[in-house]
């Protein structure tokens, strides 16, 4: 899809740097942040490369909220329609249906107006522990497509969340890292979950 990607692209292009290099930069500034910091300065991390390196992102999130909570955040439209996407945009889901084999298509819509169709397909869903999916484009000449693995572990009151983005190629990797600000989309999109779990998780349970 062209535009941002599975929440995770950036509302720019990146910094007009050979590709190499803008990995490499990304990966030297995860190495430098703290495993957790605190709710108001904290951020997901793009941690140093550890399997298929060559083609993968991970980020990692701890969350002041429990697990259901956060895995409901992430699965059911209506919580998605208040965090989903990089700061600044918004997204309309057409169809949601969490399931294996099952398709969300949704629509973002960008600060300046651009709209940008997505759809997911799921491959594995594990109430309130995995979730594994395959951004698929619709079109043919989209940019190609990446599959994403999200688990959720229960820490206490907190929930840990570990997301990984494996792209088939790490040319691939690198195109949506250099175009469309892959690493800080998903910062961002990440920090607006947070935001928004921890609010939640701070009313009454009929609310959240």
């Amino acid at each position: 899809m062209r535009g941002p990607q599975d929440g995770g692209a950036g509302t720019r292009r990146a910094e007009a740097l050979p590709p190499q290099q803008h990995v490499e930069r990304a990966e030297r500034r995860a190495e430098a942040l703290p495993p957790q910091q605190g709710v108001a300065g904290r951020r997901a991390e793009a941690l140093p490369p550890q399997e298929r390196a060559d083609r993968s992102l991970v980020f990692h999130r701890r969350f002041r909220a429990p697990r259901d909570l956060v895995f409901r955040a992430w699965t059911e439209s209506g919580h998605i329609a208040r965090w989903w996407g990089p700061d600044g945009f918004t997204t309309t889901t057409r169809e949601m249906d969490v399931r294996p084999g099952g398709v969300w298509r949704f629509t973002m819509h960008g600060p300046d107006g651009t709209d940008y169709p997505n759809r997911i397909v799921y491959l594995e869903v594990a109430p309130p522990e995995r979730l594994v999916y395959k951004h698929d484009p619709d079109k043919d000449d989209e940019p190609v497509s990446f599959t994403v693995t999200v688990t959720f572990e229960q820490q206490g009151p907190d929930t840990a969340l570990t997301m990984s983005m494996e792209f088939p190629t790490r040319a691939a990797l690198l195109e949506v890292c250099e175009k469309y600000g892959a690493e800080e989309g998903a910062v961002q999109t990440l920090g607006r979950l947070t935001a928004y779990v921890e609010d939640l998780a701070t009313q009454s349970p009929k609310n959240a």
